[in-house]
C-alpha cells in the first residue's frame, strides 16, 4: 500500500520540484499527441467529406461544425473547473475535496447534458440557418448537427472525465485514453462515409462513436483505481463550494467556445451573403487547417494546467511564473517549422481537401493571412489556461468576450459588406495583433502580482 502511494505522489513532486524544461518534457509530449491525433482527425472528416461526399457537403458540415463544438464547451467548463479545482487540492493536500471532485463532475454532466440536447433538438433548424446554412447546405449542416446532439453525453463527460486525468499530471494516460477513441472515431468515419456511403451523417455518427468509447474507457480508468486521488466514478454529489469553483475556473474555457460560435455565425453569414459555396467550403477548410495547427498548443495548455495549478496550491508563485514562460517558449518552438512549411505550399495542404482544384491567388493569400499570427497566439492560449489554473477566470473570460462581441461582430458585420470577403480574413488578422498586445499587458501586471505575494510569503 505504501508503495502505491508513493508511487501516485511521485507525480506531484516531479511538478513541484524537478527541472521545469524536463517537467514540461514528461508532461507535455502525450498531450500533444493526443491534441494532434484530435486534430488530425477533423481534418481527417473534412477530408472524407470535401473527397468522396463534395464540395456542398463540405460546406453543409463546415457551418454545423461550430455548433457541434458546444459539447465540447459544456466538457471543458466541466473538466477545467474540476480539474482546476482538483489540481489545486493536490497542491494543498486537500483529500476531501480530492474524494468529492468526480461525484460533483457526474452531476453536472447529467444536469448540463440534459438541459443541451432538449434545446438543441427543438432549435436544430433555426441554428443552422443563423450560421447561414440555406437550401442543400441547411439539410446537410442540420442532419450533421442533429446526430452529434444524440451523442452529446458521450462528447460532454468524455471530455469533462480526460481533463480530469490530466489535471493530475497523468497525460500519458489521457493521451492514451483520447486516442482509443479517435482511432475508432477515423475508422468508423472510413467505412460509414467510404464504403457505406452515408455521406455528412457518417461523419457526425462516427465522432460520436469515438466519443462513446472515449467515456468508457475513461470510466474504466477511475473505475479501477488508476487515478491518484480516490475516484468516486459512479456517485453524484451536490456540493455548492465546489460546483461553484468548478464554473468559476471554468466558465472561461466555455465562454472561448461560445466566442468561437459567435465568430463562427457572423463569418459564415458574410461568407453566404456575400460569397459563394466554394467560399464556404474554404474558410471550413482553412479553419480546420488552422485548429490542427494549434493542436500542440491545446496539448501544451493541458499540460501547463496541472503544473500552475499544483504549483500555485503549494504557493509556489515564483515556479507558476517560469512555468508559464517555458510553455509558451516551447509552444512557439514547437509550431515553427509546421507553421513554414504550410506557408510556403499551402496549395499543397488544400489540395488534400478538395480533390482536382486548381487554387487562385486570392485562395491562397487568404490562407496564409489567417496563418500569418499562428507563432505569437501561444500566448494568448497559455493565458486562458493560466487565469483559471490560479482561480482567477475573469480576466480570461473578459478576453474571450471582448474579442468577439467588441472586435469581430463590428469587424465582421460591417467590412466584408463594404469592402468584401477578403476582409473575413484581414480582419480576423487585425483583431489578433491587437488582443495579443492586450495580454502581453495583463499578464506582465498579473506576474508583478504573483512576485510580490511571493515575498510576503
Amino acid at each position: 500500500m505504501e508503495t502505491k502511494i508513493d508511487e501516485k505522489d511521485k507525480q506531484k513532486q516531479m511538478i513541484l520540484s524537478e527541472n521545469l524544461w524536463k517537467v514540461m518534457y514528461r508532461i507535455s509530449w502525450p498531450a500533444v499527441i493526443a491534441m494532434v491525433l484530435y486534430g488530425l482527425n477533423s481534418v481527417f472528416d473534412a477530408i472524407f467529406v470535401g473527397r468522396f461526399v463534395g464540395e456542398t457537403a463540405l460546406a453543409g458540415v463546415s457551418i454545423a461544425y461550430p455548433l457541434s463544438q458546444i459539447t465540447l464547451g459544456l466538457g471543458s467548463l466541466i473538466g477545467v473547473g474540476a480539474g482546476s479545482a482538483l489540481s489545486i487540492a493536490i497542491g494543498a493536500k486537500n483529500q476531501e475535496m480530492q474524494k468529492r471532485i468526480l461525484g460533483n463532475v457526474n452531476y453536472l454532466t447529467i444536469v448540463i447534458t440534459s438541459i443541451y440536447v432538449i434545446l438543441a433538438l427543438l432549435l436544430t433548424t433555426p441554428l443552422v440557418k443563423v450560421m447561414g446554412g440555406t437550401g442543400d447546405i441547411l439539410s446537410i449542416g442540420t442532419t450533421y448537427f442533429q446526430i452529434t446532439v444524440f451523442g452529446s453525453l458521450f462528447w460532454i463527460y468524455g471530455l469533462a472525465g480526460n481533463m480530469i486525468v490530466r489535471a493530475e499530471g497523468k497525460m500519458k494516460s489521457a493521451a492514451v485514453i483520447m486516442g482509443l477513441g479517435l482511432v475508432v472515431n477515423i475508422i468508423a468515419n472510413y467505412i460509414l462515409i467510404v464504403v457505406m456511403d452515408m455521406g455528412a451523417a457518417g461523419a457526425a455518427w462516427g465522432t460520436n462513436l469515438g466519443m462513446f468509447v472515449y467515456t468508457i474507457v475513461g470510466l474504466l480508468y477511475f473505475g479501477k483505481g488508476k487515478a491518484s486521488f480516490e475516484a468516486a466514478p459512479f456517485k453524484f454529489f451536490r456540493d455548492k463550494k465546489i460546483i461553484k469553483d468548478i464554473f468559476s475556473m471554468g466558465v472561461p474555457s466555455l465562454i472561448m467556445t461560445v466566442m468561437s460560435l459567435v465568430q463562427a455565425v457572423v463569418v459564415f453569414n458574410a461568407l453566404s451573403r456575400y460569397g459563394t459555396t466554394y467560399d464556404l467550403a474554404l474558410y471550413g477548410a482553412i479553419y480546420r487547417i488552422f485548429t490542427l495547427l494549434l493542436t500542440p498548443i491545446f496539448g501544451l495548455m493541458r499540460a501547463l494546467q496541472p503544473v500552475i495549478g499544483i504549483n500555485y496550491g503549494a504557493k509556489n508563485n515564483l515556479r507558476v511564473i517560469s512555468s508559464f514562460k517555458i510553455f509558451a517558449i516551447a509552444s512557439t518552438l514547437i509550431m515553427l517549422p509546421f507553421w513554414i512549411v504550410i506557408m510556403v505550399i499551402p496549395e499543397t495542404v488544400l489540395g488534400l481537401i478538395f480533390a482536382s482544384r486548381i487554387f487562385d491567388s486570392s485562395s491562397l493569400f487568404y490562407f496564409r493571412t489567417a496563418m500569418a499570427l499562428l507563432p505569437i497566439l501561444p500566448v494568448i492560449f497559455m493565458m486562458m489556461t493560466f487565469y483559471p489554473a490560479i482561480n482567477k477566470g475573469k480576466p480570461a473570460a473578459i478576453i474571450g468576450i471582448a474579442r468577439q462581441l467588441i472586435f469581430y461582430l463590428p469587424v465582421m458585420l460591417i467590412l466584408p459588406k463594404i469592402y468584401g470577403i477578403q476582409w473575413v480574413y484581414y480582419g480576423a488578422f487585425l483583431i489578433d495583433v491587437v488582443i495579443t498586445i492586450w495580454v502581453f499587458i495583463l499578464i506582465r501586471k498579473e506576474f508583478n502580482i504573483l512576485r510580490s505575494n511571493q515575498e510576503r510569503i
